[in-house]
């Protein structure tokens, strides 16, 4: 299903999904200091998430899923050198965490996971709030 957007719904969208990110990012802090490491990673990966929407969003790309999210921001921006490929792997690193953290037995994250993850997930949200922040080419 593709759904089309005007230029200010899209814009409000976009909005939206960035403030997402950067409240994500907060709960992600907020747990961190409760030492809740599996949760914060799993804020991480959801602030990078929300963020990629918007990046697809920019180019009126839809994903149904969050697979189909890793694979359009790979197609769309980390193939073609928008997002540096280091940058891009922080997505996926990311997301195997997350999963790995919400659906494996025994999996623990440490203080160190989720110092390393952070710096990987505002390097990854900085990057994209940059491309955001472009003009649209006419």
């Amino acid at each position: 299903m593709t759904e089309q957007w005007d230029k200010e719904s899209k814009e409000a969208l976009i909005a939206y999904r960035i403030n997402r990110a950067d409240e994500t990012l907060r709960e992600a802090e907020l747990m961190y200091n409760e030492g809740l490491y599996n949760g914060a990673v799993n804020r991480l990966y959801y602030a990078c998430y929300y963020i990629s929407i918007a990046l697809l969003l920019k180019k009126d790309i839809q994903a149904q899923t969050h697979s189909g999210v890793k694979t359009m921001i790979s197609l769309h921006y980390i193939s073609k050198g928008i997002i540096p490929k280091e940058i891009g792997k922080y997505l996926l690193l990311l997301f195997e965490r997350r999963q790995s953290g919400d659906y494996d037995d025994f999996v623990l994250c440490d203080q160190d996971d989720v110092i390393d993850l952070r710096d990987k997930a505002i390097a990854y949200i900085t990057c994209a709030k940059s491309l955001l922040a472009e003009k649209e080419e006419q």
